[in-house]
């Protein structure tokens, strides 16, 4: 059940180093309903220790700040203490940090203009789970996924039992890649190549090289050239 729901106002810690923004977001977050600004960090470091000590349910984190910067402080505070959920704060919505900031765990970002009605929208979007991205964060968002084209697919699994070094000796073999050029390539004995070709021909069967290649494209582990 969330805060919202128990009738309790969302406890928030604001990091930012810039005093006057500093202090500005916490006046203008004691005049919204819901919520309750339980401290206020000047930097990474004292966000990340402020969590420690008050358990917070949001951190409003600032992205640019010295010592530790929110990204950073971000990963750091959902690996040690994942029952509190960052917003992050950019200037502006095409910010660099943004995008490694969701990866390091933020649940939403607002841009500083942000006003009232959109902040308690974003605290108490991800505390029920959801995303609280400002709009123009979700259009910068949808951009960059555009730009970037598909996700490629994902690698077919290991047949056989085989391992994944094993599966990397096969594809080398089917590259047409002799024993020492393995070797070599993985930087690895020309011995252990031959203990991984054991293994991978005992566990499938196959009896020599030319039958590697043709499992390594039957398996879909390798593709024919296009044309």
């Amino acid at each position: 059940m969330t805060q919202e729901a128990e009738g309790k106002p969302a406890r928030v810690v604001v990091a930012d180093d810039q005093t006057v923004v500093r202090e500005g977001i916490v006046m203008l977050l004691g005049l919204l309903p819901g919520i309750e600004v339980v401290g206020a960090a000047g930097d990474g470091e004292e966000a990340v220790a402020l969590v420690a000590g008050l358990a917070p349910d949001v951190v409003l984190m600032d992205l640019r700040m010295p010592r530790c910067d929110g990204v950073e402080a971000t990963r750091r505070i959902r690996a040690e203490h994942p029952g509190t959920q960052v917003v992050v704060l950019t200037t502006f919505a095409d910010d660099e940090l943004l995008f490694p900031a969701l990866a390091a765990g933020a649940r939403g970002c607002l841009t500083k203009d942000a006003g009232g009605d959109e902040i308690v929208r974003a605290v108490h979007s991800v505390l029920s789970g959801d995303a609280g991205l400002s709009p123009g964060v979700q259009r910068r968002l949808l951009e960059r996924l555009a730009e970037a084209g598909p996700a490629p697919a994902a690698p077919p699994a290991p047949p056989d039992g085989l391992t994944a070094r094993e599966t990397e000796v096969l594809l080398l073999i089917a590259e047409g890649l002799s024993n020492p050029e393995i070797a070599r390539r993985l930087h690895v004995s020309t011995a252990t190549v031959k203990t991984h070709i054991n293994n991978l021909f005992t566990k499938t069967g196959l009896k020599d090289r030319a039958q590697a290649v043709r499992y390594a494209y039957g398996k879909g582990l390798v593709r024919p050239p296009a044309g």
